[in-house]
């Protein structure tokens, strides 16, 4: 899916920047317009959130899951005020959604769900969020 939005970036004049870390600095795109080698997970979490004006987390395995949830701590802690959005294609967020309103009913969450992430259905409803805050 990285590709595929990388790709997409570049097809359209966009420019690209890549943080990657050291283990995979091989597998990296070679034709980006900058690339960040972080040492490791957490400084890459680090620079992608210091780089972004907005996170719009996509479907993905344990890795993509990792930065969301960091995300949304220091989001929760007001570490940063940065619009957050789950985009739920094909409800492949479903169950994660369905936790995180049982976190926020049983008294998990500090602040209410809707302060930290918007879950959006499809990348028209996630471009529509971003515009409006």
């Amino acid at each position: 899916l990285m590709k595929v939005m990388a790709d997409g970036v570049q097809e359209h004049g966009g420019r690209l920047v890549g943080i990657s870390v050291e283990f995979l600095a091989a597998k990296a795109r070679e034709n980006a317009d900058e690339m960040v080698i972080a040492k490791d997970l957490a400084e890459r979490k680090a620079q992608l959130l210091a780089r972004a004006d907005a996170v719009v987390i996509m479907v993905g395995g344990t890795g993509t899951l990792d930065e969301a949830t960091e995300i949304l701590e220091l989001k929760k802690h007001g570490l940063h005020i940065k619009p957050v959005v789950l985009l739920n294609a094909a409800g492949f967020y479903d169950g994660l959604k369905q936790q995180f309103q049982r976190m926020e009913e049983e008294g998990f969450l500090p602040r209410p769900l809707s302060e930290l992430v918007f879950f959006a259905e499809n990348g028209v409803e996630a471009m529509t969020y971003l515009e409006s805050v």
